[in-house]
């Protein structure tokens, strides 16, 4: 009998640090602002009555304030720093300045070519990150559960979707994220995911759609 499983994915909602451009990544355990809140009501008031099994977070607190509705509820809770965000290194807790977005985007660009034990401000490469996020994934293999809420963060997820897709980690710079989007992920046969919805923001009002 095959396994049904079926994760549903978001990415923390909006923080200050998001809002004036500060880079956070895993050194930075930031709280969700007034936005970031209104956004996780949102997404907690459409979702709210889902019959999701358990919750696993990061374990940075902006990913579990943002399913924080659901963790009152009752649902099992759990932290797997297998998903937090890349650590960025020096840049974390400052403002982007030209020369620092210089070499995320060298940093990033390598990525597409394979070129993956880059370091941006001597952080977390996309190798250990992907390795890290495979062991989540086979975590995830193990699970019981049906129906399973995820929340992670942008870049993460970004390599979290392609890893479950099947592809390899250079891979992740074809998707992009939103504070609160929602991605579903079904298991396949083959042990992969299919993802019929990516980066879903339909739970948001519009004016909290395009905040990232």
């Amino acid at each position: 009998m095959e396994k049904s499983q079926t994760v549903y994915i978001v990415r923390h909602g909006q923080t200050d640090f998001n809002l004036r451009g500060i880079v956070q990544g895993s050194g930075v355990d930031a709280s969700l602002n007034e936005t970031g809140r209104s956004q996780a009501a949102a997404f907690y008031r459409q979702y709210r009555d889902f019959p999701f099994e358990v919750v696993l977070t990061s374990a940075l607190k902006r990913t579990w304030e943002s399913v924080a509705g659901f963790i009152d509820d009752g649902l099992p809770w759990e932290k797997h720093p297998e998903i937090n965000e890349m650590s960025w290194g020096a840049h974390e807790g400052k403002k982007g300045t030209p020369e620092s977005i210089a070499e995320y985007q060298q940093i990033k660009d390598g990525w597409a070519e394979g070129k993956i034990d880059g370091r941006i401000g001597g952080g977390e490469s996309a190798r250990e990150m992907g390795a890290r996020l495979q062991r989540f994934i086979d975590h995830l293999a193990t699970r019981e559960e049906k129906n399973i809420l995820v929340c992670s963060h942008g870049r993460a997820m970004c390599g979290l979707v392609t890893l479950m897709m099947g592809e390899p980690i250079d891979q992740m710079n074809a998707f992009r994220h939103s504070n609160l989007g929602l991605w579903v992920a079904e298991l396949r046969p083959d042990g992969t995911y299919d993802f019929p919805k990516q980066n879903d923001r339909s739970h948001l009002p519009t004016s909290l759609q395009l905040l990232h």
